[in-house]
Parts: structure tokens; sequence; C-alpha cells
């Protein structure tokens, strides 16, 4: 599923690419995808100019020009394509937004949306969310203060956007080993230093990711070099079995409420 490094380097590129073009018509294959009618979806879309591509967590925010915005969420198997009716994908996009002569295609959103709505629907909908990570206002003080509400495993915690937005499953594994700790710890075992350690390896870490465009494997489009640059850099991350790169020992593959989990034994305590 994409995380925050992944929706960050979408933002940003889409950002370069397509902000400031106005959306001339939309096609919708799969009616589940989006939250109107797909007339309504489309008529409230057409000639509509997109002016900002805002991110939070794992969504993505396209502001429109008439004050609406098209909130997307991924979730597993989702991505996103931008080419022409000729550069297209070989395989099915649930809705295509046509920008001119440039396509913007949504593929994999079988489990994910796009949502069309006002800005009070918006607030609504992320008010739920925790904290964004690498927010300036997110300080060590306020990361030790959130610690100090959560009594479950480290692993739980960092994947509920609830607590904070934007970490999933790769880089909770990515930050824990980074910061030599075992992401099945339990918080209130974790010493000041560690949770100190904790803080700065989060911030490290998803830096890096954004730097190197993530771990998606689809390019955006075609000349897209970045996309897809951290998935060799990761660490421990669907690496199980394979030798640590730090020390060399087999990196554990693990379950963890029903969720995949990769740590060494030996490098991390």
């Amino acid at each position: 599923m994409p995380e925050l490094p992944e929706m960050e380097t979408y933002r940003r590129l889409l950002h370069e690419q397509i902000c400031g073009a106005v959306i001339t018509s939309t096609a919708v294959q799969r009616e589940k995808t989006i939250n109107l009618p797909p007339a309504q979806f489309g008529q409230l879309l057409q000639n509509n100019r997109l002016t900002l591509i805002e991110r939070r967590g794992k969504h993505l925010l396209f502001h429109l020009q008439s004050g609406h915005v098209l909130l997307l969420h991924l979730m597993l198997g989702g991505f996103l394509y931008l080419g022409t009716a000729e550069d297209k994908l070989a395989r099915t996009a649930q809705v295509t937004v046509f920008l001119g002569e440039r396509v913007l295609y949504f593929h994999g959103l079988r489990l994910g949306y796009l949502h069309l709505l006002t800005p009070d629907q918006i607030d609504e909908k992320l008010a739920p969310l925790g904290p964004e990570p690498l927010n300036p206002e997110f300080t060590l003080t306020h990361f030790e203060k959130l610690l100090e509400e959560k009594r479950g495993v480290l692993k739980t915690a960092m994947v509920d956007q609830h607590w904070i937005a934007g970490i999933g499953n790769c880089y909770s594994d990515e930050i824990c080993f980074h910061a030599r700790i075992l992401p099945t710890r339990r918080i209130p075992e974790l010493t000041a230093p560690e949770r100190a350690t904790l803080y700065h390896s989060m911030q490290e870490v998803l830096a890096e990711a954004i730097r190197f465009g993530g771990y998606m494997e689809q390019p955006l489009y075609r000349t897209d070099e970045l996309t897809g640059g951290f998935d060799e850099r990761c660490q421990v991350y669907d690496r199980g079995g394979e030798p640590c790169l730090r020390c060399g020992q087999p990196i554990v593959k693990d379950e963890l409420s029903s969720r995949k989990v990769f740590f060494c034994t030996h490098c991390q305590q």
C-alpha cells in the first residue's frame, strides 16, 4: 500500500506536471470508486481547473477552482499513470481524467476511492487523522507525549493512522530497523534514549524515502526516473530470509496483528 513517501512523490510530480490544467472530461469504469453518479461526477469536474495538489497522510487532495476537492486514497494495489490517450497502460483504469491532451489514469482502485467533496466534507473526513510526522510542529516533545498515550506494541501503534498519519507496513519496519529497535517491543518498555532515537529515525527514513521517490514500482509517467527509487534501498521490508545489510544475519519475517513484519534479531533490540 502506498504510504507517505509514495503519496508525497506523487504530489510533487503531479504539481509540476498538471497543476493549473483544466479537466476537459472524465470516464468512470467502476462506479463504486466514486461517491456520485458518473454523470454528476463528470459534470462537476468538466471545465474545472486544478488549482492545488496537497497530501494528508496517505491521501492526495486535488483542489479545484470550483472549491470542490477530489480526495484520493489508493489503498492496496492502487497507483496512478499520467500519459495520453495513446500512451496508457495495458490494463483497465477505474477512473480516467482528461486534461486536454494529458490523461490521468487511476488504476487498481478496487479497494481505494476517488471522492468529490466540499471543503467541509474534507475537513470532516480527515479530522480523525493523526499528526504529520514531517511537519515542523511535530517535535520530539510532541512525539514523546503521543508515546505516553500508548500501551501496545510499537509497530501496531506506528501504522495507526489516528495516532500518526502516513506510516504503514514498510516504513514502520524501516524506521524501527534504523533505530535498532524491534517493532515487536511494547511502547512502555522503551527508554527515553530509545524514544528519541525512534523520533530521529522517523524523520531520516521518511525524508530519505521521499528523496528517492518511495518504493512504488510503476513510474508515474514515461520519463519519470524518480518514482520507486527507494525500493532498492529498503533495509528489511520484504527481505525475509535475506542477509541483514548491517550484520549479515537472516532477516526475520513474522506476522503481527495480521500484518507482515520484518526485522533483524541481531541488530534490533
